[in-house]
């Protein structure tokens, strides 16, 4: 083998073995979300919502939500609240509340999911993860 065509060789090989890892990583995850159901909540104690905060006022009427870090809490009835994911499986988008159709629409391309976290309709593969909610007085412990 000529000295030069060694080399070219070389460098094309080298090349794609360092490349390789990347291109093998950037195609592991899919548009279903992968791992996205954890949302980086890596919080194992729970999380604790005071439902006197002002920042869950709109807890305080049935069919309100809010928003506590990676989640949605939604008032279904006067005694339950509901948990999910807050990201879409799709696309990453922060969910709402649809409190007339009680389904949770994604802004950003029409994915619906139910309120057990169930796609409804797509583009979204996957469903939301659903949390566990413990109600004790006016606090909220959601895991």
């Amino acid at each position: 083998m000529e000295r030069r065509k060694f080399f070219r060789n070389f460098a094309v090989g080298g090349s794609l073995l360092l490349t390789a890892p990347m291109l093998f990583n950037s195609c592991s995850g899919d548009e279903s979300g992968g791992d996205n159901n954890n949302n980086n909540n890596n919080n194992t104690g729970g999380i604790t919502v005071d439902l006197n905060s002002s920042d869950y006022s709109a807890l305080k009427t049935v069919g309100g939500f809010a928003y506590k870090d990676d989640i949605i809490i939604i008032r279904s009835t006067d005694t339950v609240y509901l948990a999910l994911s807050k990201v879409c499986t799709h696309s990453n988008c922060t969910v709402t509340y649809n409190s007339t159709t009680k389904d949770i629409p994604c802004p950003c391309h029409g994915s619906k999911f139910a309120t057990t976290g169930a796609v409804i309709n797509g583009p979204a593969a996957s469903p939301l993860k659903v949390y566990s909610v413990k109600v004790n007085g006016n606090t909220l412990t959601i895991s």
